[in-house]
């Protein structure tokens, strides 16, 4: 089922999530919505504060990136591959080149800008079977969990960018808390109805 983003200005964005167990209600229907809804969003990565559950899950899929003209042969096959459920995870170090990047963001429709992000992130989670994993993640990979993490941790791609850079973007940011925005996919403002 495609379930209603929810958009900027709701306070369930600005919340540092809360881990969760296997025994979590529906999990495994609530992970299968959160593909369909960021498939037909053309998203690559979906934090499950963004559909309005303030739990420590996101999703992940890298592939779209796969044929990025500004990435090795490694990195594209890498994404290509790159799909993955990350339940409780924990970022232990960031490391690598600082490296800029044009990000968007599901809740934030029609804004893109720079972020800078370390290349490279060494963390453990849990799957969709809820095993253990440790890993090492770099490139374009690592960017899209840091994005999708900083949503468990309250934190939006905007909050990362400079004072002007913020408060040019204020009045953009305004309208799509306020619902003045035309999404493709099924959204849910502050204080409004969901809405198309």
């Amino acid at each position: 089922m495609i379930l209603p983003i929810v958009a900027y200005g709701d306070p369930v964005l600005k919340q540092k999530a809360a881990p969760i167990d296997k025994a979590y209600k529906n999990l495994d229907k609530l992970i299968e919505d959160m593909w369909e809804t960021m498939y037909a969003a053309h998203g690559v990565g979906l934090a499950a504060p963004q559909i309005g559950e303030s739990i420590r899950l996101f999703i992940v899929d890298g592939s779209p990136f796969a044929n990025e003209d500004s990435l090795d042969f490694i990195e594209r096959r890498e994404l290509k591959s790159f799909k993955k459920v990350f339940i409780n995870p924990e970022i232990h170090s960031y490391s690598g080149s600082n490296e800029t990047f044009n990000e968007g963001c599901l809740s934030i429709p029609d804004i893109r800008e720079d972020v800078s992000r370390l290349s490279t992130i060494e963390l453990s989670y849990f799957n969709e079977k809820f095993e253990y994993i440790e890993e090492e993640i770099t490139g374009l990979a690592a960017r899209i969990v840091q994005h999708e993490f900083d949503h468990i941790e309250g934190i939006l791609f905007t909050d990362k960018l400079g004072p002007l850079k913020k408060k040019l973007l204020k009045p953009r940011l305004a309208k799509i808390s306020r619902g003045n925005i035309q999404a493709d996919y099924p959204m849910r403002f502050p204080g409004k109805p969901t809405a198309r």
